[in-house]
């Protein structure tokens, strides 16, 4: 079995309990042992032990790697334009999303799998070491069970989203495709996905076809998640606590009632404690940035006591950033989280919206993803925004 050894450390993000800075578990003058792929030791390093082979920090930062619990890597075509529109001021409205569908459809296999590994090496350069990958722009059995086909290859961590928008073909007809979702598009995708999402948005599902669409996924063994509050008010945030999801995401615009229904859920379960929300809040600020919306209110948020994530929200349309340190620093600067709150909620927080125990935190046991800064702490991640601060990153123990 082979070992690795990372000394040199300046600053250890732990994530666990015991260390400096709160909920960072921060150690100083610390090694770390990497066997199997996992960590297999943390403790001071003059009592390092030893090792096959030795990566040396040079006094530098590192952390858990980066869980990006929110992404849409399956796609075809361009929306620069669109872009461009919003930045001229015409308002985010969603619709957008019929035009990578009919692009993702035309499409080939070939042609998708390259745009999904070349946006997931480019978030793993930027120390993403978890990716969830959903499907939802292609909107048809045959379409949709071969996204999440193609998602699996990279990532463990896959979700079914055919409920994103009613497509063109069924926009006279929201029941009718609410049972193809349902029916024969479920039982195409559900063997290719972990979980189950529903787009709970004006212009979307309303909340009685997401309930159906959701409790469809949770039949046949999918988690749910929720796309919740993104354009406006809604009833998206209380489904999903109402149904347990491990997260409801975006949470823009929320009302005193949806912030107690996330704070008063409790996760009963190995990777959580009393003190974490079984619905974690996941935010989006790269869409907020996209689409000059309003932010989420972190702070709101934190101050109830509800678990929040960020992720990028990577897609081509309202959010094309696959960089969750370009996402930290717009949650400190824009979102009012400090940032340790910021890192926590990139790595653990992420960790918990996918309700694993086993990644975003660097204690024994762990999964060896870690990334190495080309900084001496995690404060530089938000301080020096826009500079390419990851120096290594560790995947299963593997530099990657």
């Amino acid at each position: 079995m082979s070992s690795l050894l990372v000394d040199g450390i300046g600053e250890l993000v732990t994530n666990e309990p015991g260390g400096e800075s709160g909920p960072l578990g921060i150690r100083r003058d610390v090694a770390l042992l990497v066997e199997d792929g996992r960590v297999a030791w943390v403790g001071p390093s003059r009592d390092a032990p030893a090792a096959d082979r030795r990566l040396d920090a040079q006094g530098a930062a590192v952390l858990p790697g980066f869980v990006d619990s929110h992404a849409h890597l399956v796609f075809a075509g361009d929306r620069a334009a669109e872009f461009a529109a919003r930045m001229a001021g015409q308002p985010y409205t969603g619709g957008g999303i019929r035009t990578t569908v009919g692009a993702t459809r035309a499409a080939g296999d070939d042609e998708l799998r390259a745009t999904v590994r070349r946006l997931r090496d480019e978030a793993l350069r930027q120390g993403t070491t978890t990716m969830e990958i959903k499907s939802g722009y292609g909107l048809t059995v045959t379409d949709e069970a071969r996204s999440l086909r193609i998602a699996a290859e990279v990532s463990e961590e896959t979700t079914f989203l055919g409920a994103h928008v009613v497509p063109a073909e069924y926009a006279d007809r929201p029941d009718d495709y609410v049972g193809l979702v349902c029916g024969p598009m479920l039982a195409a995708a559900a063997p290719h996905a972990r979980w189950i999402d529903v787009f709970c948005e004006r212009g979307a599902f309303d909340v009685d076809h997401a309930r159906a669409i959701l409790a469809c996924g949770q039949a046949v063994g999918l988690g749910v998640r929720v796309h919740a509050n993104q354009l406006g008010p809604g009833p998206g945030v209380q489904l999903g606590v109402e149904l347990g999801a491990a997260s409801v995401d975006h949470c823009t615009h929320l009302t005193d009632a949806d912030v107690d229904a996330l704070a008063s859920s409790r996760y009963d379960c190995m990777c959580a404690d009393s003190l974490h929300t079984t619905t974690v809040a996941t935010l989006l600020p790269g869409a907020e940035f996209s689409t000059r919306s309003p932010y989420p209110d972190a702070r709101r948020l934190l101050d109830a006591g509800v678990t929040v994530a960020l992720a990028t929200d990577c897609n081509p349309g309202s959010s094309y950033t696959s960089s969750m340190p370009f996402c930290v620093a717009l949650a400190v600067r824009e979102m009012r989280m400090t940032p340790a709150e910021a890192v926590w909620a990139a790595t653990a927080g992420g960790a918990r919206a996918l309700r694993r125990d086993d990644i975003g935190r660097l204690g024994v046991g762990a999964r060896a993803d870690l990334i190495v800064l080309d900084a001496p702490s995690h404060l530089h991640l938000a301080y020096r925004p826009g500079v390419p601060l990851i120096r290594q990153v560790l995947r299963n123990g593997v530099l990657q």
